[in-house]
Protein backbone atom coordinates (compact mmCIF):
# COMPACT_ATOMS: atom_id res chain seq x y z
CA UNK A 1 0.00 0.00 0.00
CA UNK A 2 1.25 3.48 -0.82
CA UNK A 3 2.77 5.62 1.93
CA UNK A 4 0.08 7.91 3.28
CA UNK A 5 1.88 11.21 3.18
CA UNK A 6 0.22 14.38 2.02
CA UNK A 7 2.34 14.71 -1.09
CA UNK A 8 2.69 11.07 -2.07
CA UNK A 9 1.22 9.54 -5.20
CA UNK A 10 1.12 6.16 -6.81
CA UNK A 11 2.95 7.27 -9.92
CA UNK A 12 4.64 10.47 -8.71
CA UNK A 13 1.79 12.48 -10.23
CA UNK A 14 -1.06 13.52 -7.99
CA UNK A 15 -4.45 12.79 -9.54
CA UNK A 16 -7.64 13.58 -7.66
CA UNK A 17 -11.28 13.68 -8.61
CA UNK A 18 -14.52 15.33 -7.64
CA UNK A 19 -17.41 12.96 -8.32
CA UNK A 20 -20.83 14.51 -7.63
CA UNK A 21 -24.12 12.68 -8.10
CA UNK A 22 -26.47 14.80 -10.24
CA UNK A 23 -29.50 14.23 -8.02
CA UNK A 24 -29.69 17.89 -6.99
CA UNK A 25 -27.87 21.21 -7.23
CA UNK A 26 -24.28 21.46 -6.01
CA UNK A 27 -24.43 21.72 -2.23
CA UNK A 28 -21.87 23.92 -0.47
CA UNK A 29 -20.58 20.80 1.30
CA UNK A 30 -19.90 19.26 -2.11
CA UNK A 31 -18.34 22.51 -3.28
CA UNK A 32 -15.93 22.43 -0.32
CA UNK A 33 -14.94 18.85 -1.23
CA UNK A 34 -14.35 19.99 -4.81
CA UNK A 35 -12.26 22.91 -3.55
CA UNK A 36 -10.11 20.69 -1.32
CA UNK A 37 -9.45 18.35 -4.25
CA UNK A 38 -8.75 21.22 -6.63
CA UNK A 39 -6.38 22.96 -4.22
CA UNK A 40 -4.57 19.70 -3.43
CA UNK A 41 -4.06 19.05 -7.14
CA UNK A 42 -2.89 22.58 -7.88
CA UNK A 43 -0.58 22.66 -4.83
CA UNK A 44 1.15 19.48 -6.03
CA UNK A 45 1.06 20.41 -9.74
CA UNK A 46 -1.24 17.44 -10.19
CA UNK A 47 -4.44 16.83 -12.12
CA UNK A 48 -8.04 17.41 -11.15
CA UNK A 49 -10.71 15.20 -12.75
CA UNK A 50 -14.46 15.87 -12.83
CA UNK A 51 -16.60 12.74 -12.87
CA UNK A 52 -20.40 12.65 -12.84
CA UNK A 53 -21.75 9.65 -10.92
CA UNK A 54 -25.06 9.36 -12.73
CA UNK A 55 -25.86 5.65 -12.34
CA UNK A 56 -28.98 6.48 -10.30
CA UNK A 57 -31.16 6.92 -13.38
CA UNK A 58 -34.30 7.53 -11.33
CA UNK A 59 -32.88 10.69 -9.72
CA UNK A 60 -30.12 11.94 -12.01
CA UNK A 61 -31.11 14.63 -14.52
CA UNK A 62 -29.42 16.65 -17.24
CA UNK A 63 -30.60 19.81 -15.46
CA UNK A 64 -28.63 18.89 -12.36
CA UNK A 65 -25.56 17.94 -14.40
CA UNK A 66 -25.64 21.35 -16.11
CA UNK A 67 -26.18 23.08 -12.75
CA UNK A 68 -23.19 21.31 -11.19
CA UNK A 69 -20.97 22.28 -14.12
CA UNK A 70 -22.25 25.88 -13.94
CA UNK A 71 -21.42 25.99 -10.22
CA UNK A 72 -17.92 24.64 -10.80
CA UNK A 73 -17.31 27.17 -13.56
CA UNK A 74 -18.64 30.03 -11.42
CA UNK A 75 -16.23 29.04 -8.62
CA UNK A 76 -13.49 28.84 -11.28
CA UNK A 77 -12.60 25.26 -10.39
CA UNK A 78 -11.21 24.28 -13.76
CA UNK A 79 -10.75 20.57 -14.34
CA UNK A 80 -8.03 18.86 -16.35
CA UNK A 81 -10.11 15.88 -17.50
CA UNK A 82 -13.82 15.20 -17.85
CA UNK A 83 -16.55 15.54 -17.12
CA UNK A 84 -16.73 11.76 -17.36
CA UNK A 85 -20.11 10.10 -16.93
CA UNK A 86 -20.58 6.68 -15.39
CA UNK A 87 -23.49 5.88 -17.72
CA UNK A 88 -20.96 5.92 -20.59
CA UNK A 89 -18.82 3.29 -18.89
CA UNK A 90 -21.13 0.31 -18.28
CA UNK A 91 -19.13 -2.02 -20.56
CA UNK A 92 -16.00 -1.25 -18.53
CA UNK A 93 -17.75 -2.10 -15.25
CA UNK A 94 -19.00 -5.41 -16.63
CA UNK A 95 -15.48 -6.41 -17.67
CA UNK A 96 -14.31 -5.86 -14.10
CA UNK A 97 -17.25 -7.90 -12.79
CA UNK A 98 -16.17 -10.73 -15.08
CA UNK A 99 -12.62 -10.46 -13.74
CA UNK A 100 -13.84 -10.84 -10.15
CA UNK A 101 -16.08 -13.78 -11.07
CA UNK A 102 -13.19 -15.56 -12.79
CA UNK A 103 -10.95 -15.00 -9.77
CA UNK A 104 -13.60 -16.39 -7.44
CA UNK A 105 -13.84 -13.04 -5.68
CA UNK A 106 -17.51 -12.61 -6.60
CA UNK A 107 -20.47 -14.93 -7.16
CA UNK A 108 -24.04 -14.90 -8.52
CA UNK A 109 -26.77 -14.47 -5.92
CA UNK A 110 -30.26 -15.80 -6.70
CA UNK A 111 -31.98 -14.61 -3.53
CA UNK A 112 -35.15 -12.63 -4.24
CA UNK A 113 -35.83 -9.28 -2.58
CA UNK A 114 -38.63 -10.92 -0.61
CA UNK A 115 -36.31 -13.64 0.70
CA UNK A 116 -33.67 -11.11 1.66
CA UNK A 117 -36.20 -8.94 3.46
CA UNK A 118 -37.53 -11.91 5.44
CA UNK A 119 -34.01 -12.91 6.49
CA UNK A 120 -33.28 -9.37 7.63
CA UNK A 121 -36.43 -9.36 9.73
CA UNK A 122 -35.55 -12.75 11.22
CA UNK A 123 -32.02 -11.59 12.08
CA UNK A 124 -33.32 -8.43 13.75
CA UNK A 125 -35.84 -10.42 15.79
CA UNK A 126 -32.97 -12.63 17.02
CA UNK A 127 -30.81 -9.65 17.92
CA UNK A 128 -28.36 -10.35 15.10
CA UNK A 129 -26.97 -7.83 12.59
CA UNK A 130 -29.21 -7.82 9.47
CA UNK A 131 -26.45 -8.60 7.00
CA UNK A 132 -26.54 -11.01 4.07
CA UNK A 133 -26.00 -14.58 5.20
CA UNK A 134 -23.89 -15.68 2.26
CA UNK A 135 -26.34 -18.41 1.33
CA UNK A 136 -25.41 -18.33 -2.38
CA UNK A 137 -21.64 -18.46 -1.81
CA UNK A 138 -21.54 -22.23 -2.25
CA UNK A 139 -23.77 -22.64 -5.31
CA UNK A 140 -21.56 -24.42 -7.81
CA UNK A 141 -23.64 -24.23 -10.99
CA UNK A 142 -25.72 -21.34 -12.38
CA UNK A 143 -29.46 -21.60 -11.82
CA UNK A 144 -30.99 -21.32 -15.27
CA UNK A 145 -33.95 -19.00 -15.79
CA UNK A 146 -33.60 -17.24 -12.44
CA UNK A 147 -32.40 -13.62 -12.31
CA UNK A 148 -29.21 -13.10 -10.35
CA UNK A 149 -27.27 -10.27 -8.83
CA UNK A 150 -23.50 -10.47 -8.42
CA UNK A 151 -22.09 -10.17 -4.92
CA UNK A 152 -18.53 -9.43 -3.86
CA UNK A 153 -17.05 -12.18 -1.68
CA UNK A 154 -15.93 -10.38 1.45
CA UNK A 155 -13.17 -11.91 3.64
CA UNK A 156 -14.84 -13.24 6.79
CA UNK A 157 -11.91 -12.98 9.18
CA UNK A 158 -9.34 -10.39 10.19
CA UNK A 159 -9.43 -6.61 9.97
CA UNK A 160 -9.13 -3.89 7.40
CA UNK A 161 -7.30 -0.72 8.42
CA UNK A 162 -8.10 2.56 6.69
CA UNK A 163 -5.01 4.70 7.13
CA UNK A 164 -6.69 8.05 6.63
CA UNK A 165 -4.81 11.33 6.21
CA UNK A 166 -7.34 13.18 8.38
CA UNK A 167 -8.94 10.56 10.61
CA UNK A 168 -5.79 8.55 11.29
CA UNK A 169 -6.04 4.74 11.43
CA UNK A 170 -9.63 3.48 11.44
CA UNK A 171 -10.11 -0.26 12.01
CA UNK A 172 -13.00 -2.32 10.64
CA UNK A 173 -13.69 -5.96 11.49
CA UNK A 174 -14.20 -8.01 8.32
CA UNK A 175 -16.86 -10.21 9.95
CA UNK A 176 -19.04 -7.12 10.31
CA UNK A 177 -19.00 -6.52 6.56
CA UNK A 178 -21.43 -8.39 4.33
CA UNK A 179 -21.07 -9.75 0.80
CA UNK A 180 -22.50 -6.70 -0.95
CA UNK A 181 -24.04 -6.50 -4.41
CA UNK A 182 -21.77 -5.13 -7.14
CA UNK A 183 -24.10 -5.81 -10.10
CA UNK A 184 -27.88 -5.72 -9.90
CA UNK A 185 -30.06 -8.26 -11.67
CA UNK A 186 -30.94 -5.67 -14.32
CA UNK A 187 -27.24 -5.28 -15.19
CA UNK A 188 -26.74 -1.97 -13.37
CA UNK A 189 -23.54 -1.75 -11.29
CA UNK A 190 -23.62 -0.36 -7.74
CA UNK A 191 -21.86 2.64 -6.24
CA UNK A 192 -19.19 0.94 -4.13
CA UNK A 193 -18.06 -1.05 -7.13
CA UNK A 194 -18.10 1.55 -9.90
CA UNK A 195 -16.30 4.14 -7.79
CA UNK A 196 -13.37 1.74 -7.39
CA UNK A 197 -13.32 0.85 -11.11
CA UNK A 198 -13.41 4.53 -12.05
CA UNK A 199 -10.63 5.41 -9.64
CA UNK A 200 -8.50 2.53 -10.97
CA UNK A 201 -9.10 3.45 -14.62
CA UNK A 202 -8.50 7.15 -13.98
CA UNK A 203 -5.38 6.43 -11.93
CA UNK A 204 -6.63 8.38 -8.94
CA UNK A 205 -3.89 8.69 -6.33
CA UNK A 206 -5.80 10.43 -3.53
CA UNK A 207 -9.49 10.04 -2.67
CA UNK A 208 -10.51 13.20 -0.82
CA UNK A 209 -14.19 13.14 0.14
CA UNK A 210 -16.70 13.69 2.93
CA UNK A 211 -16.49 11.48 6.00
CA UNK A 212 -20.01 10.21 5.32
CA UNK A 213 -18.19 7.87 2.89
CA UNK A 214 -15.82 6.46 5.52
CA UNK A 215 -17.94 3.36 6.13
CA UNK A 216 -17.79 2.56 2.41
CA UNK A 217 -14.01 2.65 2.37
CA UNK A 218 -13.28 -0.86 3.76
CA UNK A 219 -15.55 -2.40 1.14
CA UNK A 220 -13.75 -0.46 -1.57
CA UNK A 221 -10.29 -1.37 -0.28
CA UNK A 222 -11.25 -5.05 -0.45
CA UNK A 223 -12.23 -4.61 -4.11
CA UNK A 224 -8.84 -3.02 -4.87
CA UNK A 225 -7.14 -5.98 -3.22
CA UNK A 226 -9.32 -8.53 -5.03
CA UNK A 227 -8.46 -6.91 -8.36
CA UNK A 228 -4.78 -6.76 -7.44
CA UNK A 229 -4.68 -2.98 -7.91
CA UNK A 230 -2.81 -0.44 -5.82
CA UNK A 231 -4.90 1.35 -3.21
CA UNK A 232 -5.09 5.16 -3.28
CA UNK A 233 -4.55 7.40 -0.27
CA UNK A 234 -7.79 8.28 1.53
CA UNK A 235 -8.68 11.53 3.27
CA UNK A 236 -12.16 11.90 4.73
CA UNK A 237 -13.23 15.47 5.45
CA UNK A 238 -15.50 16.17 8.45
CA UNK A 239 -18.95 17.39 7.51
CA UNK A 240 -20.32 20.93 7.76
CA UNK A 241 -22.83 21.58 10.55
CA UNK A 242 -25.40 24.30 11.12
CA UNK A 243 -25.32 26.59 14.15
CA UNK A 244 -27.39 24.00 16.06
CA UNK A 245 -24.65 21.40 15.40
CA UNK A 246 -26.97 19.37 13.15
CA UNK A 247 -25.87 18.44 9.65
CA UNK A 248 -26.23 21.44 7.35
CA UNK A 249 -29.53 21.40 5.48
CA UNK A 250 -32.07 23.71 3.88
CA UNK A 251 -33.56 24.58 7.25
CA UNK A 252 -30.31 26.39 8.05
CA UNK A 253 -30.74 28.61 4.98
CA UNK A 254 -29.48 28.41 1.42
CA UNK A 255 -27.23 25.43 0.81
CA UNK A 256 -26.71 25.38 -2.97
CA UNK A 257 -23.78 27.17 -4.56
CA UNK A 258 -25.86 29.00 -7.17
CA UNK A 259 -28.20 30.33 -4.48
CA UNK A 260 -25.23 32.30 -3.16
CA UNK A 261 -24.51 33.61 -6.62
CA UNK A 262 -28.13 34.80 -6.82
CA UNK A 263 -27.76 36.47 -3.41
CA UNK A 264 -24.88 38.57 -4.68
CA UNK A 265 -21.89 36.74 -3.25
CA UNK A 266 -18.58 36.78 -5.09
CA UNK A 267 -17.23 33.36 -6.13
CA UNK A 268 -13.81 33.97 -4.60
CA UNK A 269 -15.40 35.01 -1.31
CA UNK A 270 -17.50 31.86 -1.13
CA UNK A 271 -14.51 29.71 -2.07
CA UNK A 272 -12.35 31.41 0.56
CA UNK A 273 -15.02 30.85 3.20
CA UNK A 274 -15.64 27.20 2.34
CA UNK A 275 -11.93 26.36 2.38
CA UNK A 276 -11.64 27.94 5.82
CA UNK A 277 -14.39 25.62 7.10
CA UNK A 278 -12.12 23.00 8.59
CA UNK A 279 -8.78 24.23 7.21
CA UNK A 280 -6.54 26.97 8.54
CA UNK A 281 -3.23 28.69 7.95
CA UNK A 282 -2.29 30.54 11.09
CA UNK A 283 -4.78 33.30 11.88
CA UNK A 284 -5.20 34.45 8.29
CA UNK A 285 -8.83 34.79 7.18
CA UNK A 286 -8.71 36.35 3.72
CA UNK A 287 -6.76 34.54 1.00
CA UNK A 288 -6.20 35.00 -2.68
CA UNK A 289 -6.54 31.87 -4.83
CA UNK A 290 -2.76 31.88 -5.28
CA UNK A 291 -2.26 31.92 -1.51
CA UNK A 292 -4.74 29.07 -1.02
CA UNK A 293 -2.89 26.98 -3.60
CA UNK A 294 0.48 27.78 -2.01
CA UNK A 295 -0.56 27.03 1.58
CA UNK A 296 -3.11 24.23 1.22
CA UNK A 297 -2.29 20.97 2.96
CA UNK A 298 -4.48 18.12 4.13
CA UNK A 299 -2.38 18.08 7.28
CA UNK A 300 -3.97 21.40 8.23
CA UNK A 301 -7.54 20.05 7.89
CA UNK A 302 -9.16 19.60 11.29
CA UNK A 303 -10.70 16.37 12.51
CA UNK A 304 -13.81 18.05 13.93
CA UNK A 305 -16.89 19.11 12.00
CA UNK A 306 -16.99 22.77 10.94
CA UNK A 307 -19.91 25.06 11.80
CA UNK A 308 -21.35 27.19 9.00
CA UNK A 309 -21.69 30.84 10.03
CA UNK A 310 -23.69 32.98 7.54
CA UNK A 311 -22.62 36.21 9.28
CA UNK A 312 -18.95 35.33 8.85
CA UNK A 313 -19.52 34.59 5.16
CA UNK A 314 -21.30 37.93 4.75
CA UNK A 315 -18.40 39.73 6.43
CA UNK A 316 -15.90 37.96 4.18
CA UNK A 317 -17.92 38.85 1.09
CA UNK A 318 -17.86 42.52 2.14
CA UNK A 319 -14.06 42.30 2.38
CA UNK A 320 -13.87 40.96 -1.16
CA UNK A 321 -16.21 43.64 -2.51
CA UNK A 322 -14.20 46.32 -0.75
CA UNK A 323 -10.91 45.07 -2.22
CA UNK A 324 -12.13 44.23 -5.74
CA UNK A 325 -11.39 46.44 -8.72
CA UNK A 326 -14.40 48.63 -9.41
CA UNK A 327 -14.32 47.73 -13.12
CA UNK A 328 -14.64 44.05 -12.25
CA UNK A 329 -17.55 44.81 -9.91
CA UNK A 330 -19.19 46.90 -12.62
CA UNK A 331 -19.46 43.81 -14.83
CA UNK A 332 -20.61 41.61 -11.95
CA UNK A 333 -23.33 43.98 -10.72
CA UNK A 334 -24.98 44.50 -14.12
CA UNK A 335 -27.28 41.40 -13.93
CA UNK A 336 -28.53 42.61 -10.54
CA UNK A 337 -29.26 46.08 -11.88
CA UNK A 338 -31.29 44.50 -14.68
CA UNK A 339 -33.08 42.11 -12.30
CA UNK A 340 -34.14 45.04 -10.11
CA UNK A 341 -35.36 47.10 -13.08
CA UNK A 342 -32.79 49.82 -12.45
CA UNK A 343 -31.24 49.18 -15.86
CA UNK A 344 -33.11 47.83 -18.89
CA UNK A 345 -32.11 44.55 -20.51
CA UNK A 346 -29.48 45.30 -23.14
CA UNK A 347 -28.99 48.89 -21.96
CA UNK A 348 -25.41 50.07 -22.33
CA UNK A 349 -23.83 52.06 -19.53
CA UNK A 350 -20.62 54.07 -19.47
CA UNK A 351 -18.55 51.48 -17.55
CA UNK A 352 -15.94 54.05 -16.56
CA UNK A 353 -18.66 56.17 -14.98
CA UNK A 354 -20.24 53.10 -13.34
CA UNK A 355 -16.85 52.11 -11.92
CA UNK A 356 -16.51 55.54 -10.36
CA UNK A 357 -19.98 55.25 -8.83
CA UNK A 358 -19.10 51.81 -7.45
CA UNK A 359 -15.87 53.11 -5.90
CA UNK A 360 -17.94 55.44 -3.73
CA UNK A 361 -20.08 52.53 -2.47
CA UNK A 362 -17.70 49.58 -2.11
CA UNK A 363 -17.00 50.08 1.58
CA UNK A 364 -20.73 50.18 2.34
CA UNK A 365 -21.84 47.12 0.31
CA UNK A 366 -21.77 43.57 1.64
CA UNK A 367 -23.30 41.89 -1.43
CA UNK A 368 -23.82 42.70 -5.10
CA UNK A 369 -27.53 43.07 -4.31
CA UNK A 370 -26.75 45.78 -1.76
CA UNK A 371 -24.41 47.41 -4.26
CA UNK A 372 -27.13 47.38 -6.93
CA UNK A 373 -29.64 48.91 -4.51
CA UNK A 374 -27.15 51.63 -3.58
CA UNK A 375 -26.51 52.42 -7.25
CA UNK A 376 -30.20 53.15 -7.69
CA UNK A 377 -29.84 56.87 -6.87
CA UNK A 378 -26.98 57.21 -9.34
CA UNK A 379 -28.87 55.67 -12.24
CA UNK A 380 -32.54 56.68 -11.98
CA UNK A 381 -33.83 60.10 -13.02
CA UNK A 382 -35.78 60.41 -9.79
CA UNK A 383 -35.57 58.62 -6.45
CA UNK A 384 -38.19 57.52 -3.99
CA UNK A 385 -37.71 59.54 -0.81
CA UNK A 386 -37.92 57.87 2.57
CA UNK A 387 -40.92 59.35 4.40
CA UNK A 388 -39.17 59.77 7.75
CA UNK A 389 -36.27 61.51 6.06
CA UNK A 390 -38.66 63.72 4.12
CA UNK A 391 -40.55 64.68 7.27
CA UNK A 392 -37.35 65.50 9.14
CA UNK A 393 -35.37 67.34 6.47
CA UNK A 394 -37.70 68.43 3.66
CA UNK A 395 -40.61 69.90 5.57
CA UNK A 396 -39.07 73.37 5.90
CA UNK A 397 -36.41 75.71 4.49
CA UNK A 398 -37.27 74.91 0.89
CA UNK A 399 -36.02 78.38 0.00
CA UNK A 400 -32.49 77.20 0.75
CA UNK A 401 -32.82 74.17 -1.53
CA UNK A 402 -34.27 76.45 -4.23
CA UNK A 403 -31.29 78.75 -3.82
CA UNK A 404 -28.92 75.78 -3.89
CA UNK A 405 -30.47 74.64 -7.13
CA UNK A 406 -30.02 78.05 -8.70
CA UNK A 407 -26.41 78.33 -7.58
CA UNK A 408 -25.58 74.82 -8.81
CA UNK A 409 -27.24 75.47 -12.17
CA UNK A 410 -24.66 78.17 -12.84
CA UNK A 411 -21.62 75.97 -12.26
CA UNK A 412 -19.43 75.60 -15.30
CA UNK A 413 -17.65 72.59 -13.74
CA UNK A 414 -19.95 70.20 -11.84
CA UNK A 415 -17.22 68.63 -9.72
CA UNK A 416 -17.17 67.69 -6.04
CA UNK A 417 -14.72 70.52 -5.30
CA UNK A 418 -16.86 73.19 -7.05
CA UNK A 419 -20.07 71.82 -5.51
CA UNK A 420 -18.51 71.99 -2.03
CA UNK A 421 -17.64 75.66 -2.57
CA UNK A 422 -21.32 76.41 -3.25
CA UNK A 423 -22.40 74.66 -0.04
CA UNK A 424 -19.77 76.47 2.05
CA UNK A 425 -20.72 79.82 0.56
CA UNK A 426 -24.40 79.26 1.38
CA UNK A 427 -23.63 78.13 4.93
CA UNK A 428 -21.58 81.28 5.53
CA UNK A 429 -24.21 83.53 3.99
CA UNK A 430 -27.03 82.14 6.15
CA UNK A 431 -24.81 81.61 9.19
CA UNK A 432 -25.75 77.94 9.44
CA UNK A 433 -23.82 74.70 9.78
CA UNK A 434 -22.78 72.99 6.59
CA UNK A 435 -24.93 69.98 7.54
CA UNK A 436 -28.03 72.17 7.67
CA UNK A 437 -27.90 72.45 3.90
CA UNK A 438 -25.99 69.24 3.11
CA UNK A 439 -28.42 66.85 4.79
CA UNK A 440 -31.61 68.16 3.07
CA UNK A 441 -29.68 68.04 -0.21
CA UNK A 442 -28.63 64.45 0.53
CA UNK A 443 -32.25 63.41 1.09
CA UNK A 444 -33.36 65.20 -2.09
CA UNK A 445 -30.60 63.62 -4.20
CA UNK A 446 -30.43 60.07 -2.73
CA UNK A 447 -33.84 59.63 -1.09
CA UNK A 448 -32.26 58.83 2.28
CA UNK A 449 -30.10 60.20 5.09
CA UNK A 450 -27.05 58.00 4.56
CA UNK A 451 -24.74 58.03 1.55
CA UNK A 452 -21.12 58.68 0.63
CA UNK A 453 -20.02 62.32 0.72
CA UNK A 454 -22.81 64.40 -0.82
CA UNK A 455 -20.45 66.47 -2.99
CA UNK A 456 -18.98 63.33 -4.54
CA UNK A 457 -22.46 61.82 -4.91
CA UNK A 458 -23.77 64.89 -6.74
CA UNK A 459 -20.82 64.88 -9.12
CA UNK A 460 -21.46 61.24 -10.00
CA UNK A 461 -25.24 61.76 -10.28
CA UNK A 462 -24.48 64.53 -12.72
CA UNK A 463 -25.59 68.09 -13.29
CA UNK A 464 -28.86 67.36 -15.08
CA UNK A 465 -30.21 64.69 -12.69
CA UNK A 466 -29.15 66.56 -9.58
CA UNK A 467 -30.99 69.72 -10.66
CA UNK A 468 -34.08 67.70 -11.66
CA UNK A 469 -34.30 66.12 -8.23
CA UNK A 470 -33.79 69.38 -6.38
CA UNK A 471 -36.47 71.03 -8.55
CA UNK A 472 -38.93 68.20 -7.92
CA UNK A 473 -38.48 68.40 -4.12
CA UNK A 474 -38.91 72.18 -4.12
CA UNK A 475 -42.00 72.04 -6.33
CA UNK A 476 -43.66 69.34 -4.23
CA UNK A 477 -42.98 71.05 -0.89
Amino acid sequence: MASHKDSCSLNNKVRVRFAPSPTGYLHIGGARTALFNWLFARHHQGEFILRVEDTDSSRSTEEYIDAIIDSMEWLELNWDEGPYRQTDRFSIYKSYVEELLKKGKAYPCYCTPEELDQRRQDALSQGKPPKYSGSCRTIAEPIQGKPATVRFKMPQEGQIVVDDLIKGSVIFENNQLEDFIILRSDGAPTYNFVVVVDDIDMEITHVIRGDDHLNNTPKQIHIYKALGREIPVFAHIPMILGADKARLSKRHGSVSVMAYKEMGYLPDALANYLVRLGWSHGDQEVFTKKELIRYFSLGAVGKSAAVFNPEKLLWLNSQYINKSESRVLAEMVMPFLVRKGIVSEGERLDMEWLSKAIESLQERSRTLIELADSLRYYLLDYVEIDQEAKKKFLSRDMDRLAELKERLSGLALFTAAEIEKVFISMAEKHNIKLGDIAQPARVAITGNTVSPGIFEVMEIVGHEKALKRLSKVVEEA
